[in-house]
């Protein structure tokens, strides 16, 4: 494809809406175009599937169902989203990814490989170029996320063990990754992440 794909990724907190608008002035000031969008969501029928995973009156919901719902969620948004705008050479940006299911649910729901399975059907090896993971500790991300909102989504309320978890699972995955996953240190402050972000989108636009 000749498109450029790029996402952002993060636990609760840390500080990704930030990043993100930076990232839109980054190729504002260059002229470049994006298509920017989200997940899960992203499409009509995305954004329906996002309002079911995040219902905090559906506590109930199955580990596995919360699993298939996003990867139905992303096929959609890559089959009518995504993979059209790289093949028209267009730089897509999203919020979240592929990788924050297999964070929250390959490790935070001790799902394993199968996350990994079925999201390979969803994408169909359209994968980012570059993800920028925005790495804090999930006791400062949760509370970053308390001083901001006053209601928190179905994944948001649960245990510190399971954010925990999703952290440690987004460490594993830029072991994993280290030639796509960019780690950036979320602690620090936002003007340094924004530059640390900036020289990685100035090396890869060259």
């Amino acid at each position: 494809m000749k498109g450029l794909f790029i996402s952002i990724e993060g636990p609760d907190g840390s500080g990704k809406s930030t990043q993100i608008e930076n990232i839109r002035n980054f190729f504002a000031d260059k002229n470049i175009e994006i298509v920017f969008t989200r997940e899960p969501g992203g499409t009509p029928i995305g954004e329906r599937i996002r309002e079911i995973i995040l219902d905090n009156s559906f506590k109930e919901m199955d580990y596995m169902t919360e699993a298939m719902l996003y990867a139905a969620s992303r096929a959609q948004h890559v089959a009518q989203i995504i993979r059209p705008a790289l093949e028209a050479g267009k730089v897509v940006v999203c919020d979240r990814f592929v990788d924050s299911s297999i964070a929250y649910q390959g490790y935070g729901r001790h799902l394993g490989e199968a996350v990994e399975v079925i999201n390979s059907y969803a994408v169909k090896e359209c994968m980012p170029d570059v993800t920028f993971l925005l790495k804090v500790d999930p006791n400062v991300g949760k509370t970053r996320i308390k001083a901001n909102r006053e209601t928190e989504d179905r994944l948001e309320h649960e245990k510190m063990a399971f954010h925990r978890e999703v952290f440690e699972g987004y460490l594993e995955l830029e072991k994993q990754y280290p030639g796509r996953i960019v780690g950036i240190d979320a602690s620090m402050g936002i003007e340094e992440i924004r530059d640390e972000i900036y020289r990685k989108l100035e090396e890869i636009i060259k």
